[in-house]
């Protein structure tokens, strides 16, 4: 036990018994808060039931509805707040802190306790700081002696006199040392030793320093994380998104922030980490997701679609058409392809109503030709829009007086009317002296409903066929580049083909998406500050080019593993920075490389490093474990075999996976496994959570997961032939944390004889 242990504890028991007295007050206030709000609404409910039709009755009943409103508004507030505090203090009251930092600014000495969030006592003073706040910086950042804090008067100096780290459980110090590092390697040990469970963990008292630089940076517009597996890179990024709320949280909040996640498990393995730090969850899609989302009613082929796909042959022809269209040079291409449409080239499209023709391509065509052909075919369009709902509006207008539409609000019932009207409106009806003006207002709220339909397609620019449009591209650069033209004419084909079942390539949504932006001008998102895009080895340039012109204000955040690029070429981080910043023309770049892993033993990351190339780069934390284990056996003894490792991992391990190399061989996998005692969840693509301890998976959704114990089935020479498995192999290693065993059904690959004495070789059950 630690000499000052007993004193640590009383002062840690004055500060539970603090926050007990603030939870019990907050809860008081919480509930009171819930009666009020509860109360306000019936009242607003009652007040909204009043008489809306005699005009003093409504003059005097839409202010009282609209000071109805202000004060649910208030009151509702204040009840999430006083929720939040009931929230915060209960996460905090088992563990209230995790850090110490003793410091001197020029002789005055003070201890500062660092936690999830701030505790102050009734005079003001804290008890407790949050991990974000600028002093906090210390803990992570700073080695005994002189060290730096930013405050808003500019950098403060100070002397870092101790830094002491604790491990509370149920408000009682199990553990606690002295360090001059950001987290002594005794506290590391401790929380990588842990047995895994079905979602990530929050790494707020384990932040080392160079995670910490990624977390508080708040100046750059293109940041790059490179990170070997297991470096913390994807929790110091869920971090960062926590620290860029506290830091500007009266001008950010977590909706203006979004995460491109690699598949649906991945976020749902990470929606616990914010609200354990007290924040809500950013906005999370796939890329997939996103894309599908543009385009409504089209369903956009996934990264693992296209993976298993590839499987079976994928002709040469069909790989170079792919090559160009996801280079960044696509969005030349496709603004030359602009630049010479004509009124008879622009794939115009009809606008119905109920049926019938409201809005003619052929009108659209000789609409857009009479605007001179100086301005752009974006301003056309856009001119040609206007002039459209302008057309609209008259037609509304001359409807007005129709027997027809008199007769349809004569049949209105009085809710039906309110519902047409709404409160605004029926504020105005009330107003007007004439009964004539009243029933023109309601004629006319009455014609632009029942033409809604036709406002919203010229709204959305619906009267443009991007489909056929970018058919024609897909032609237009068979004429550009003739020696691939029979290509490109199979490729437009093929595109033609899959719209007729709603479907489309993956990479053919970028440029299709930029084609219809191009061209009308749409398609941005200025509301969002930021985007964080993970996994991006697995992103072309010409799908982050359009992310970044999606969201025009946005600073971006790129992370992942180049030697975890499982559907393209490695690069070196220093070849992606000089890359994303020339694409992005980013002025304020950064790049941070992570290159130390945390995640597994030593003996599994000694084996995962040995199968690259360049792996020596990788520096594994020092903890030590038994060797992976390699199982050679035959089609006739893989399952016993499997049987046999899953019963050895279980004695000693939470979470068990097993990693296949595609969706079909998962699916065998669990056929073998169907009378297990235990129940195994197959994962797919679709999926959205994990919800048993034991899963099979192909090793693709797995990536950015973790599990105690992995069990990588057939990595055999026929699964696994040459280097281009590389990536595939060291992803499966590198999801282990505790215990790998590999399973080859027949010859073991030649990737993994290579490095075969890191490993324990079997044969047949031994």
């Amino acid at each position: 036990m630690h000499a000052d242990q007993p004193v640590e504890q009383e002062r840690l028991d004055k500060v539970v018994v603090e926050i007990d007295q603030q939870l019990e007050n907050a809860k008081d206030a919480y509930a009171q808060a819930h009666s009020e709000t509860r109360a306000v609404e019936g009242n607003y409910i009652a007040n909204t039931s009043i008489n809306t039709f005699e005009v003093d009755d409504a003059m005097e009943t839409n202010a009282e509805i609209q000071q109805q409103r202000n004060i649910v508004a208030r009151v509702t507030e204040t009840e999430n707040i006083m929720r939040k505090t009931v929230d915060t203090l209960t996460m905090l009251r088992p563990s209230p802190y995790f850090g110490r930092v003793d410091i001197d600014e020029e002789g005055d000495q003070e201890s500062l306790y660092i936690g999830l969030a701030s505790v102050q006592d009734k005079s003001g003073d804290f008890l407790v700081y949050d991990w974000r706040a600028p002093i906090s910086g210390i803990y992570y950042n700073g080695t005994l002696g002189k060290v730096s804090y930013p405050t808003p008067m500019g950098e403060q100096d100070a002397e870092l006199l101790k830094k002491r780290q604790f491990t509370i459980a149920d408000a009682k110090i199990v553990n606690m040392f002295d360090t001059n590092e950001t987290v002594g390697d005794e506290m590391l040990q401790y929380a990588l030793g842990q047995q895994n469970d079905l979602t990530m963990r929050n790494i707020v008292a384990t932040i080392q320093q160079e995670q910490n630089q990624i977390i508080r940076d708040t100046t750059s517009d293109l940041l790059v994380v490179q990170g070997v597996a297991g470096s913390g890179k994807t929790s110091a990024i869920l971090q960062r998104i926590a620290f860029l709320l506290f830091h500007a949280r009266e001008e950010l909040n977590s909706d203006q922030i979004v995460l491109f996640s690699p598949n649906r498990l991945f976020s749902s393995y990470i929606a616990d980490v914010l609200p354990s730090l007290g924040e809500r969850n950013m906005r999370q899609v796939t890329l997939a997701e996103f894309f599908s989302a543009r385009l409504q009613g089209l369903q956009v082929q996934t990264l693992f679609e296209r993976y298993e796909t590839g499987q079976n042959t994928v002709s040469d022809a069909s790989l170079q058409v792919r090559e160009v269209l996801e280079d960044a040079t696509i969005l030349d291409a496709l603004t030359a392809f602009v630049e010479q449409l004509t009124p008879t080239t622009l794939r115009f499209d009809n606008i119905y109503f109920e049926d019938d023709v409201f809005f003619s391509k052929e009108a659209m065509t000789l609409l857009f030709a009479e605007f001179s052909s100086n301005y752009s075919v974006r301003e056309r369009i856009q001119m040609t829009q206007k002039r459209l709902m302008e057309r609209l509006n008259n037609r509304i207008d001359a409807l007005v007086d129709e027997d027809w539409v008199l007769e349809a609000l004569n049949n209105l019932d009085d809710q039906q009317y309110r519902d047409l009207l709404g409160d605004e409106l029926a504020e105005q009806v009330a107003e007007e002296e004439e009964m004539g003006d009243a029933i023109d207002v309601a004629a006319k709220r009455y014609l632009e409903r029942e033409f809604q339909v036709v406002d919203d397609a010229l709204y959305n620019m619906h009267f443009f066929d991007i489909y056929n449009q970018y058919g024609d591209f897909l032609a237009y650069m068979a004429n550009q580049r003739p020696a691939e033209a029979e290509w490109w004419l199979s490729k437009r084909d093929r595109f033609l083909r899959e719209l007729e079942y709603h479907r489309i390539d993956l990479e053919d949504a970028a440029p299709m998406l930029f084609l219809r932006d191009l061209i009308t001008g749409g398609g941005t998102n200025k509301s969002m500050f930021y985007v964080f895009v993970d996994e991006m080895q697995d992103y072309t340039m010409a799908q982050l080019l359009y992310l970044k012109h999606a969201f025009p204000a946005a600073k971006f955040t790129v992370l992942g593993d180049a030697e975890q690029a499982l559907f393209r070429e490695v690069e070196t981080p220093a070849a992606l920075l000089a890359k994303y910043t020339a694409a992005f023309k980013a002025t304020k770049p950064n790049l941070i490389t992570l290159n130390k892993a945390y995640r597994s033993t030593q003996e599994i990351m000694d084996f995962a490093k040995a199968l690259l190339p360049d792996g020596d780069n990788i520096m594994a934390f020092t903890r030590p474990g038994g060797k992976p284990a390699l199982y050679i056996t035959d089609t006739t003894g893989v399952a016993d075999e499997l049987w046999r490792q899953v019963d050895a991992l279980r004695q000693d391990h939470n979470t068990v996976a097993i990693l296949t190399k595609t969706q079909p061989e998962a699916e065998a996998v669990y056929r073998m496994l169907r009378k297990y005692p235990e129940k195994f969840q197959l994962l797919q693509a679709s999926d959205r959570t994990r919800t048993s301890n034991l899963v099979v998976m192909p090793i693709y959704l797995a990536k950015g997961l973790e599990f105690d114990a992995v069990i990588g089935y057939d990595v055999s020479q026929t699964n696994y032939p040459d280097s281009e498995a590389t990536g595939l192999l060291y992803t499966l290693a590198s999801r282990a944390m505790h215990a790998l065993t590999l399973i080859s059904v027949g010859p073991v690959s030649s990737l993994i004889r290579q490095v075969q004495d890191t490993l324990e070789i079997h044969a047949f059950g031994e």
